[in-house]
């Protein structure tokens, strides 16, 4: 079955009940398999089921890179019967044959649209050709693509396709706004928005390559800023140290790449700022998913510089009128000072 739906509407619950209901607890087999597209999401997805198998005496195992695998190992030889992971470590433990999965009743793919796109998919049909044919198989995603309505086909019988909402949509509760600023003026018109708009407030900044992350916290540091990074270039101790320093609250601004645009669950998100524009429609739906969930309520800020705009005139015409623009306009933001941004 394919399950899609806006972010942030409890797509962990709806595949987690019925893994959690279907899986054996006098059976030593790794029954249920929960394939993720980062660290972080494993982690999360495997508290949340966790805290569903609890009554019903399940164990569950998550299995990722960065975490010495020699813990994991030990974990997969107290016999789980449900197991969260990301592709390569789990090839890793097949490999190794400390992974068996042939008992395997359910496999889920979170976040199906990457977890297919051509990054992914040799992993994943690496890992599926180990399964048993019997076996249900199971995507959740808030984007499904059109290209990868055709490897759904070519991957699974006669799917049942459950979808709440349209095709491409965004919470409701989410306030979506673009400012059109130079390119070079960007950070200042940043500080700007940190100090006025969010103002105490938690910040989630979107950038598209390491390098920027790390450039963009350095900046802002030197603004007086208390803000941290996160990406795939850290070690995953730093990774967890600054996920739950921002999941607690004692970080209000975290600077990522995609590494935080899906799936995850942070509480309190009140702004996700677009400092680099998204390079797709789905990248853009995903991102500005982090707030706005549950029914809470969020704002989405998107940078349009002198280069983006045919990508503005995508989300414009995809959003149907929801992305308002701000009260920046282009060349307007002026660098009069780098500690007192001014906005004319």
């Amino acid at each position: 079955m394919v399950g899609q739906a806006l972010t942030g509407t409890g797509k962990t619950a709806a595949f987690g009940i019925p893994l959690v209901e279907q899986a054996n607890s006098s059976q030593t087999a790794i029954q249920g398999l929960v394939l993720v597209p980062t660290r972080e999401l494993a982690m999360q997805v495997c508290d949340e089921l966790v805290r569903l198998a609890q009554f019903r005496r399940l164990s569950v195992v998550a299995c990722y890179g960065g975490q010495p695998i020699s813990k994991q190992i030990a974990a997969l030889e107290r016999k789980p019967q449900i197991v969260v992971g990301t592709p390569g470590r789990v090839l890793d433990h097949l490999g190794r044959g400390t992974l068996q999965l042939g008992y395997l009743r359910t496999i889920v793919l979170d976040e199906a649209d990457e977890m297919l796109d051509i990054g992914f998919l040799p992993d994943i049909q690496r890992i599926l050709a180990q399964t048993p044919r019997e076996r249900q198989t199971a995507l959740f995603s808030a984007t499904m693509p059109s290209i990868i309505h055709r490897i759904v086909y070519r991957h699974m019988r006669s799917p049942m396709w459950v979808r709440i909402g349209g095709e491409i949509e965004t919470a409701p509760n989410v306030r979506q706004l673009y400012y059109e600023v130079l390119e070079e003026d960007r950070v200042y018109a940043l500080v700007e928005l940190l100090r006025t708009q969010v103002n105490g407030g938690k910040a989630l900044l979107f950038r598209r390559t390491q390098a920027g992350v790390d450039k963009l916290v350095r900046v802002l540091q030197r603004q007086g800023i208390t803000v941290a990074g996160i990406h795939g270039g850290m070690t995953q101790s730093n990774r967890n140290a600054v996920m739950r320093a921002f999941r607690t609250g004692g970080l209000k601004v975290l600077v990522a790449t995609n590494v935080a645009a899906r799936g995850l669950d942070i509480p309190q998100v009140s702004h996700v700022v677009n400092y680099d524009m998204p390079q797709s429609l789905e990248e853009y739906v995903h991102r500005i998913g982090r707030t706005a969930r549950m029914g809470s309520e969020g704002t989405a800020i998107t940078f349009v510089t002198e280069w983006d705009f045919p990508m503005l005139d995508t989300l414009r015409a995809c959003q149907a009128g929801e992305l308002e623009q701000g009260t920046l306009s282009l060349y307007q933001v002026t660098r009069q000072n780098v500690g007192q941004p001014k906005v004319v």
